[in-house]
């Protein structure tokens, strides 16, 4: 303290030391020229004066290589494949002057190869980390910096994404991974594999508390992947390129790993930023709400007559999601996967709400191993993060043949089944043509606790097509057109579930915005509990 006041009062911040004068010098600070006593305490204030300019020099020295990253020569390189540095990214996703960045100064802690020469010491190590704003709402978001040895996970890496995961989870916001990496730093050995395990581990903890979103956009692989590729030939006998292997093609059309892919990192990153606006930031949050220009009780004359005449005929289910939500904005999920089921957000009067609904231009609309997970998996997103989920529904049933059941598609099925069944938030489900079989009972029905379940004039609900059923039942006998004709008038419509009470009502299809608009307004109050367990035992 008294250095601290000695400093003080030489700049004239503070007056009135009296102590014994032995001599006077000059000493300059900054632009101010004083006069001071020479004392044991000047001594004192000369060296704390020296050491804070010399630290905070160092601060910004650090601050400023933070910023360069792996280099000058490194970002051009970065430049040239046609990719943004991570920091780039970062402001490029976050609202203007809102990143508040954390732990710029943390370096790796690894002392083997050589990595410990100041050369290989980068402030920050490979990842940009902190918090920011989209929109004016909160999110926590991690960059992979590839010119910092290719943005490879080290311990001090790991640890600094652990930390805005736990703030994240703290305070309720969700965390966005800017991913390019090739994989654990393997100068670390098992310090880097245990980073990834301590991610992991939060990944899990987090996984229905706050949305985590991953954008891929560069390598990511389990570890180098300049190594790993040359050798896959000798290793599997296979003849594969990267792309094909784990390119976004084959990742998004495929697999199913990833949901969207996007030309650049610009057209990711504010795709990002427009989902970013559907989702809550917790699941202690509702979901989002903002003004509509779009009449809730707007009338769509169009859906009058979108469904063919003809059963086998096919029509686009998105046309009738695009008509009836706000101003046809619907961003669409995995969009290029298991195309016989629609999945994506959209709002309904300013609210948002996840939609699903069967594909008819593809395998009829069919219900497959594929759609089934592609499915259950978004439903159970809609629930964990209070969205309510609107359905439509034309289903012929499950698709048959050996594929399908060598797959397990009995299994795979039941993962829709239970995703709606035990969601909690409200449901509305739309059958606008067919609803055969166990698909129908699987597809929101108001045996699995749908809220409000609608039928058009044009939906059919039966165990099966009127053809298929009539060579069961009148197998053998004569006259089978009019026994189909019969099973037709029978059970080809919607009135068998009606009477029976699994359709709330008949509406005329214009009509299905506004009805939909005023069950949400009503459904905004629901609370359902499931019964108390441990956790369920999903068909995994």
């Amino acid at each position: 303290m008294a250095a601290i006041s000695v400093a003080r009062s030489s700049c004239g911040l503070i007056n009135g030391l009296k102590v014994s004068l032995r001599s006077v010098a000059r000493v300059t600070y900054g632009a101010v020229s004083v006069t001071v006593p020479q004392t044991s305490l000047h001594r004192s204030c000369r060296w704390y004066s020296v050491s804070h300019l010399s630290v905070k020099e160092r601060i910004d020295q650090k601050r400023e290589a933070a910023l360069q990253g792996g280099g000058q020569q490194r970002i051009e390189a970065q430049h040239k494949r046609g990719k943004l540095t991570a920091r780039e990214r970062v402001q490029l996703l976050l609202d203007p002057e809102s990143f508040v960045e954390t732990d710029m100064f943390a370096e790796h802690r690894c002392a083997d190869f050589g990595m410990e020469q100041d050369r290989n010491k980068f402030p920050g190590d490979s990842v940009v980390t902190g918090r920011g704003r989209i929109n004016g709402r909160l999110v926590y978001v991690f960059s992979q910096d590839f010119t910092v040895f290719g943005g490879s996970l080290s311990g001090a890496h790991a640890q600094k994404i652990c930390k805005i995961m736990d703030q994240a989870m703290t305070v309720g916001a969700p965390v966005i991974g800017l991913n390019d990496s090739g994989g654990a730093r393997i100068q670390e050995g098992v310090e880097s594999l245990a980073g990834y395990a301590d991610i992991f581990l939060r990944n899990v903890m987090a996984s229905g508390v706050i949305p985590q979103i991953s954008l891929i956009m560069g390598p990511c692989a389990g570890g180098a992947v300049p190594e790993i590729f040359p050798n896959w030939h000798s290793v599997t006998n296979e003849d594969v390129t990267q792309e094909e292997l784990g390119g976004a093609k084959t990742h998004t059309t495929v697999s199913g790993v990833a949901h969207r892919a996007f030309e650049n990192d610009i057209e990711a990153l504010l795709n990002l930023r427009e989902f970013f606006n559907f989702l809550p930031l917790s699941n202690q949050d509702p979901a989002p709400i903002r003004e509509s220009h779009d009449s809730s009780d707007r009338l769509v004359p169009s859906l009058d007559n979108i469904v063919p005449l003809e059963s086998t005929k096919a029509y686009d289910m998105l046309d009738i999601i695009h008509a009836i939500v706000d101003e046809r904005e619907f961003f669409e999920i995995m969009p290029n996967y298991a195309k016989n089921i629609v999945v994506g957000f959209a709002r309904m009067n300013g609210r948002t709400v996840g939609i699903v609904g069967n594909q008819p231009k593809v395998a009829s609309g069919c219900l497959d191993i594929n759609s089934s997970v592609k499915g259950a998996r978004f439903v159970r997103f809609c629930d964990a993060f209070n969205i309510p989920i609107i359905t439509f529904v034309d289903v012929p049933g499950f698709l048959p043949g050996t594929a399908q059941e060598y797959g397990g598609i009995i299994r795979h099925g039941a993962k829709l089944l239970f995703a709606f069944a035990e969601a909690t938030v409200p449901k509305i489900t739309i059958i606008t043509r067919k609803a055969y079989g166990g698909a129908y009972d699987v597809m929101s029905s108001k045996h699995l606790r749908g809220d409000v379940n609608y039928a058009w004039p044009t939906a059919e609900v039966a165990v099966m097509g009127a053809k298929g059923a009539v060579q069961i039942i009148f197998r053998g006998k004569e006259n089978q057109a009019e026994a189909e004709a019969e099973y037709v008038e029978k059970f080809a419509n919607p009135f068998p579930a009606a009477v029976r009470g699994f359709v709330d009502d008949i509406i005329e299809p214009a009509t299905t915005r506004k009805m939909i608009c005023q069950d949400l307004e009503v459904l905004a109050s629901k609370k359902q509990v499931n019964p108390w367990k441990k956790h369920a035992n999903i068909p995994l």
